[in-house]
């Protein structure tokens, strides 16, 4: 009998229900994500269950509800760690999932906490500093232009035009704006002018691989380039997407990407966004263990179709490596 999957997701449609901001809700799965994840795995031979979020799973779990492998894709609503409480729980009842494991997921999440591990691993990003308050501004060592936003969150939420950051001013009102707004740390770091991309992987440990290089191009150029909460919200409209070209530039970003996922210990699937510094020298920006999976809309998806996989190809790649640690 084939296996039986169960999918944990967080679904936009249920959080709006209940009156959470747009923003809030910028993290969190369309329904057309769903179908498709669950009509590829079936294409694909196995058999699914729909479980939802964190709390769904623990009531199935203490329903007594088993499955053979876990398909998480959920962000969780709040806290650092919020990546991180699918796969802990999972792993207490000792059930394997896709993706990173909680020390991962919760890892990689603080920005911070990641390009201190990936500084350590002798990789390159730009110099930072956290600010948990603002007298932490002062004695600043670091070169203007800054790039300021929230330490622990995703999809672009606190990241837009103002972002980018002259002067020693302008750095305090936003550390305060973000510092009141987000309830969390501030990352700083020095600001990278050059191209980005983002770098789809496959795979765990020695069998990870790129799958491909997506350059992105934020169209309006009074935005800086940057890629910014709205301009992801409004991707279709903004922003440009291209695959990067062949070369000894892609090889190094592509060298960085890998490198980085592999030090992270990330698993089976994700990416790694890179973004050129004032000397055209690849540096690493964040990773994203649970990147997105809408077929057409989310970016490991579509570093995929640039290469050539199929959607159900890709899931079938990210399952294979999981497979490996299914018990005997």
């Amino acid at each position: 009998m084939s296996l039986l999957i169960g999918l944990t997701y967080d679904l936009r449609s249920d959080y709006r229900k209940l009156g959470f901001p747009e923003e809030q809700l910028a993290e969190f799965d369309a329904d057309e994500t769903i179908q498709a994840l669950e009509s590829g795995l079936q294409a694909l031979g196995y058999r699914t269950d729909r479980i939802g979020h964190v709390r769904a799973l623990c009531e199935r779990l203490v329903r007594g509800d088993r499955w053979d492998l876990v398909f998480n894709i959920c962000e969780g609503v709040s806290g650092r760690s919020r990546e991180a409480q699918v796969p802990a729980v999972l792993e207490a009842y000792g059930i394997p999932c896709t993706f990173s494991d909680p020390l991962v997921c919760a890892v990689t999440l603080d920005k911070a906490v990641t390009k201190r591990l990936v500084k350590a691993c002798g990789l390159r990003t730009p110099p930072f500093q956290v600010v948990e308050r603002l007298e932490d501004l002062r004695g600043l060592k670091l070169d203007f232009p800054l790039f300021a936003k929230p330490i622990a969150e995703g999809t672009g939420k606190g990241v837009n035009s103002s972002s980018r950051i002259e002067t020693a001013e302008g750095l305090a009102t936003l550390c305060a704006a973000l510092l009141a707004r987000y309830a969390q740390p501030v990352l700083i770091e020095e600001f990278l002018p050059g191209r980005e991309f983002t770098v789809g992987i496959v795979g765990t440990g020695p069998a990870a691989r790129v799958l491909g290089t997506m350059e992105i191009t934020v169209r309006d150029p009074e935005n800086s380039g940057i890629y910014s909460f709205e301009n992801k919200e409004k991707c279709e409209q903004l922003v440009n997407y291209a695959p990067m070209e062949r070369g000894a530039l892609r090889r190094r970003v592509e060298k960085l990407a890998l490198q980085s996922y592999v030090a992270l210990e990330c698993r089976d699937g994700g990416r790694v966004d890179i973004r050129l510094d004032h000397r055209g020298r690849p540096s690493f920006m964040e990773v994203n263990p649970l990147a997105g999976l809408h077929p057409y809309h989310s970016d490991l998806p579509m570093i995929a179709t640039q290469e050539g996989m199929a959607y159900t190809e890709l899931l079938a790649a990210i399952i294979e490596s999981a497979r490996k640690r299914l018990p005997t």
